[in-house]
């Protein structure tokens, strides 16, 4: 009985540890480079300039300069190779130095 028990309490921990840990994970979101319109999120195999996804998010920057990042009341940078966490709201994400007709991105994060 003792060891049923044991064994019932172990699973009964892992089942709680698997639940936390996914309820506070993090999205990531990545913006990357390529033509033609240069700035893209890349999700699922496809390329966005608007995405819409539940937080809390990590902006992952793999373009080939820093982002800006507007929203709501704060403006930000992210660097290349940076991520940049982001709470709900919405973002409009351009690259710093970008030309006018490169692509804007909207992110929202709910």
């Amino acid at each position: 009985m003792k060891k049923l028990i044991a064994v019932l309490a172990v699973a009964l921990a892992a089942v709680v540890f698997a639940v936390s840990a996914s309820a506070g994970s993090t999205r990531m979101v990545t913006v990357v480079m390529k033509d033609p319109g240069c700035h893209w999120f890349a999700a699922g195999g496809k390329y966005l300039t608007k995405m819409s996804v539940k937080g809390p998010v990590s902006l992952f920057n793999t373009d080939e300069a820093a982002l800006k990042i507007v929203g709501g009341k704060t403006s930000k940078l992210d660097r290349v190779g940076g991520k940049l966490a982001l709470a709900p709201g919405t973002y409009h994400i351009t690259m710093v130095g970008q030309a006018r007709d490169d692509n804007h991105l909207t992110l929202v994060v709910k």
